[in-house]
């Protein structure tokens, strides 16, 4: 070297070969393990044995900065197991080794063995010199067989190892052919997605996002032990953020699975012998990878605002029909014209009741002969004012029920052929309001305890996900799933803001007119007030309630949505299905509804039967034909007290045949001899109509037997709810009754805003009913500020559709403030 240069690392790579190594030959390395020069895309052919192996040298120079990636290529067409041919490759920094058939294993020992196999090797760091520097790549060759084995080897450097943003890369892989690059985040991304397509839906694969770390887990057995991953068929997603790489850069890696199970693919035979062993299986996929940058912090900012102001919208909307109405009111009390259009929901001191109710009256009675007989019911003592009616616990039941004889009336008053609301309202006030504010209360009991062990769950989930790097645990739709801190998917936990919003503004709503109507109770005396529909609060209060909670478990299920704990996302929305028909049911039969305790019992057998479907419901026939036969029984159950008032008993003398008795005499009288027409025809027109509904669900269930269990009971709820309440709104429109602007306007917006609402909740973005792999390809990009999916937008709608059906139970009887009771027909 001239002017006493150091040799460089290629000089003395060259002089270490020639010098210590014999003539090598076209077709092996050098004998006795001294290296022979390799050349990159040269095809090497040999044969080794127990006491013959080979060792190649390759070397190349790489510039600064740049990472060069180097791929192996081996075959040999040995197909003795017990001698494989040994392929180690040794780098600066690190050792890949492997055998030749290499071997998958898979279900019940079945084993696929392939002898072609290339590997990437792991690329050294980048160059920190300033000029050009040598790298040495050593292959050795091996094997124990006492006979010659012949192999062949290529090693070639790989153009397009690196991946660029916005441009799509396509390349093949294969499970003994592995595929991986690397991408670099540029300076102004900090968030990219991996989005990766296949026209075929198998051979089924896993894509990984790995640190640049050595080695790099890219076999079948290894691929999930490091990094994140998911599995892919058609589809797959992942989004990476920078701050997760210190390095900046990553690598994308690509796994063909030999089976096909973890994708939804058929589940191999069990099966002994030499058949479980398979070679060559042809399983390559063609694959392309784009990675496109994801959003910035200031989508993030817009979408929350975006969230908020919307539905803060309708706080402002409800201020100003408040005071609009609050001016309309004031104008027409000081003129003397108020009248029932006004829609207040009170009845105003401005009405002239005590003119038209006589001193001495009774609570509750229709007229001078009323359906009791002609007897006066005597007034109960005279209470505390409306203004001190108080929930206080020591108050009792027994404390005000003043009047023993209406449990000896109501079976001859209910058992009219024509009810007027007068005849079921006849209990105390005080007693049944607190009976239903019971709901109330007991509903943020049943909330706080079942909220609590469900945050506690959905944050294991999430840390689960976080921590072991499965992206399969959690049904996401990973086109739009966009994360924040420990949350993989935010998006859809912001769009339930509008449930808890809009049922904090349903509380404020009911409260304002729960002060109005204690104000107008305190101007005239409780007792004597006959007119309108009663007004019990306590039921709304409880709608409020699990409307907000059904928006926070909403929030928990999507953290990590699957089948496991999809119930926390359904359970309230049975609550709120089933209290809003006990409140429609409630509204023209005050006296005679379900109590608390009952309706919650109920809740509670229907959230521990969708329990029971989801574990059991996929293949279990006997639960299909037990949960129908209890849903076919309830529904006549229910049907029968319905019909009879809850009056009906089945009773008879102490044998057993008694009950069977009473039933045939019930089903003999009301059936066969008055079958050409029923005592009650309204309700009896309802009722089969509801039964028909409910025996048809009942029959679908046991013929096909959905998958979806939650929401095949969720769909039974939400039909007998629209049954129930078009059943309402016709009787009352049949009656003369009127729908005062308010109600209208409601019923239009609930039946706009739902009909919107289902057309994106139909747009399916992910099925745990489906391996994550066949779910991920119904994944879809965002369609909302970049920001928000189609569920986002279902989310957003069926909160506004939920509060507007509130208003309407609220609202729809408003125009019979200043209508008697005894003129308020039953149905």
């Amino acid at each position: 070297m001239a002017g006493g240069e150091p040799p460089t690392p290629g000089a003395l790579l060259c002089a270490l070969l020639w010098a210590a190594a014999a003539a090598p030959t076209p077709l092996g390395g050098g004998p006795g393990g001294s290296p022979a020069p390799g050349a990159f895309g040269r095809l090497y052919r040999g044969a080794v044995n127990i006491s013959a192996e080979r060792l190649y040298a390759f070397a190349y120079s790489r510039q600064p900065g740049q990472v060069d990636a180097v791929r192996v290529y081996v075959n040999s067409s040995s197909e003795n197991l017990q001698y494989p041919v040994l392929f180690v490759v040794r780098q600066q920094k690190g050792v890949l080794s492997w055998q030749v058939p290499l071997i998958f294993r898979g279900l019940y020992q079945r084993t696929y063995n392939y002898q072609e196999v290339s590997r990437t090797l792991c690329p050294s760091e980048p160059a920190s010199e300033t000029g050009p520097s040598e790298q040495i790549i050593f292959v050795d060759v091996a094997s124990m067989a006492p006979f010659n084995i012949a192999y062949e080897l290529l090693v070639t450097r790989l153009e397009n190892f690196q991946l660029e943003t916005n441009k799509p890369f396509n390349f093949t892989a294969s499970p003994s052919q592995p595929q991986y690059f690397l991408y670099k985040f540029p300076q102004d991304v900090d968030s990219v997605i991996i989005k990766v397509v296949s026209d075929a839906v198998y051979p089924c694969s896993v894509v990984s996002v790995q640190d640049i770390v050595c080695p790099v887990y890219d076999l079948d057995h290894n691929v999930e032990f490091n990094g994140v991953y998911q599995s892919m068929t058609k589809q797959a997603a992942i989004t990476v953020q920078r701050k997760d790489f210190p390095g900046e850069q990553f690598f994308v890696v690509f796994v063909i699975k030999p089976e096909d199970y973890a994708c939804g693919g058929s589940v191999p035979s069990s099966i002994h012998g030499n058949v479980n062993r398979t070679w060559n299986l042809q399983r390559t996929k063609n694959l392309q990878v784009t990675i496109v940058p994801s959003i910035n912090r200031s989508v993030y900012i817009q979408a929350m605002f975006f969230s908020f102001l919307s539905f803060l919208s309708f706080y402002l909307g409800s201020v100003i029909v408040a005071f609009v109405h609050y001016i309309r009111v004031r104008r027409k009390a000081s003129s003397g014209r108020l009248s029932p259009e006004d829609g207040s929901g009170i009845v105003t001191s401005s009405h002239p009741i005590t003119s038209s109710t006589p001193e001495g009256s009774s609570y509750g009675a229709i007229d001078e002969s009323s359906s009791s007989g002609g007897r006066q019911l005597s007034s109960p003592e005279r209470g505390p004012p409306a203004g001190s009616d108080t929930d206080s616990s020591v108050e009792e039941e027994s404390d005000f029920d003043t009047m023993p004889e209406i449990e000896s009336d109501k079976n001859v008053i209910r058992t009219k052929v024509f009810l007027y609301l007068s005849d079921l309202s006849r209990k105390d006030r005080r007693i049944v309001s607190k009976k239903y504010k019971i709901y109330f209360w007991n509903i943020i009991t049943i909330a706080v305890f079942y909220a609590l062990p469900v945050i506690q769950l959905v944050i294991t989930y999430q840390t689960v996900v976080n921590v072991t790097g499965n992206q399969d645990i959690c049904y996401y739709n990973f086109l739009c799933a966009h994360p924040l801190g420990v949350l993989s998917a935010f998006n859809n936990i912001l769009s339930n803001v509008g449930h808890t919003l809009l049922g904090f503004l349903f509380l404020l709503i009911v409260l304002r007119r729960d002060i109005l109507h204690r104000r107008a109770m305190e101007m005239k005396d409780i007792y004597t007030l006959d007119y309108g529909i009663p007004k019990h609060f306590g039921l709304f209060y409880a709608m409020g309630i699990a409307l907000m909670m059904e928006g926070v478990l909403s929030a928990c299920y999507h953290v990590c949505p699957n089948y496991s704990n999809f119930q926390f996302d359904t359970s309230f929305m049975y609550m709120i299905a089933g209290l809003c028909m006990l409140k429609l049911y409630q509204t023209r039969h005050p006296d005679i509804n379900a109590s608390a305790y009952s309706a919650y019992a109920s809740f509670a057998v229907v959230i521990c039967l969708a329990v029971l479907g989801v574990v059991f419901g996929k293949n279990g026939m006997w639960f299909w034909v037990i949960f129908s036969m209890i849903h076919v029984l309830a529904s006549l159950a229910l049907s029968t007290q319905i019909y009879y008032m809850g009056r009906f008993k089945i009773d008879g003398p102490d044998s057993d045949l008694g009950i069977f008795r009473r039933a045939a005499m019930v089903l003999y009288t009301d059936c066969i001899q008055q079958c050409s027409r029923p005592m009650y025809m309204d309700r009896m027109v309802l009722l089969i109509v509801g039964n028909l509904v409910n025996w048809s669900f009942a029959i679908f269930g046991l013929v096909y037997r959905p998958r979806d269990f939650a929401s095949y009971i969720l769909g039974i709820f939400i039909c007998n709810l629209l049954l129930y309440l078009a059943f309402y709104i016709i009787m009352k429109l049949r009656s003369s009754e009127k729908l005062l602007p308010i109600p209208l306007f409601c019923i239009v917006a609930t039946a706009v805003v739902w009909a919107a609402a289902l057309y994106f909740f139909f747009q399916t973005l992910s099925s745990w009913e489906e391996t994550p792999a066949e779910s991920r390809e119904k994944n879809r990009p965002c369609i909302l500020l970049g920001f928000f999916d189609d569920h986002d937008v279902w989310h957003f709608l069926s909160a506004a559709a939920l509060f507007f059906s509130f208003l309407v139970l609220l609202t729809l009887d408003d125009d019979l403030d200043t209508v008697r009771r005894d003129k308020i027909p039953v149905f």
